[in-house]
């Protein structure tokens, strides 16, 4: 492999890494490339959370760089196609985000569907996969990060949660992530909000992580704690020792 592979669905940063840790960032991206366009959305809405995870993808990358892992994250809006949920989810290619209607979304049909299914969901989670079978046959035991943002208002209503520690149905990292984060920073840290995976939000972790006994967190870090690369970077510094602690905890205790 390259040092970099990338296309209109995904790329991968430093797939030969020999780190364990593989991190994942599904929501990268606000680019809306041919054939789909815009969507019908103005030039603040692409710019919008509804469109993307701002912020997440340089979080993801100071991860990356620190736990010298490899690093997986989409090169489309999640509004073409959200890379994570699963191709029958009504909310894969939504006809409404919050309070924006998406006119591109509307009257999708289900051939539509199947062509973007085909162009953005199969390669990406194809080439995460092949990242995790790879870490497997080199007896690199991964673990699995996925990386997200979250707006600091949502429907009107402030949130004080500054760091979100989500898990699926193997929660042990997730609970020695989020025992970390308590006990070493003075983030409001807590597990299993804004979002748990009763929102449908942990896709990504249940379809790539659990069935190999991998195991996984996926963090969400309020974004305006993340806004610039200064502020990116440091929390990427801040929070990749408490992973490296967190595995270390889950696998002292097995």
């Amino acid at each position: 492999m390259t040092d970099q592979i990338a296309d209109i669905a995904v790329s991968v940063e430093g797939p030969d890494t020999p780190g364990r840790f593989v991190v994942v960032c599904e929501h990268a991206s606000n680019a809306f490339p041919a054939p789909w366009g815009d969507l019908g959305l103005s030039a603040a809405q692409r710019e919008a959370h509804i469109a993307w995870d701002p912020g997440a993808l340089g979080l993801a990358r100071g991860l990356a760089a620190r736990l010298n892992a490899a690093l997986v994250h989409a090169n489309s809006s999640r509004l073409i196609y959200d890379l994570n949920r699963p191709p029958h989810s009504a909310g894969a290619m939504p006809a409404r985000s919050e309070i924006h209607d998406i006119p591109g979304n509307r009257d999708i049909t289900p051939q539509e569907r199947l062509t973007r299914t085909e162009a953005l969901y199969l390669p990406f989670h194809a080439t995460l996969r092949a990242q995790i079978a790879s870490k497997l046959a080199l007896g690199h035991a991964p673990v699995m990060v996925t990386v997200h943002s979250f707006t600091p208002v949502f429907n009107g209503k402030a949130r004080a949660v500054e760091l979100g520690v989500i898990h699926d149905a193997d929660p042990a990292l997730a609970v020695a992530f989020h025992a970390e984060a308590r006990a070493a920073t003075q983030m409001d840290a807590r597990l299993n909000e804004p979002y748990s995976a009763a929102d449908e939000v942990t896709h990504t972790l249940a379809l790539q992580a659990t069935p190999l006994g991998i195991p996984n967190v996926m963090i969400e870090l309020r974004n305006d704690l993340i806004a610039t690369p200064a502020q990116q970077d440091t929390m990427a510094e801040r929070l990749a020792p408490l992973l490296l602690a967190a595995v270390a905890k889950i696998e002292e205790a097995r």
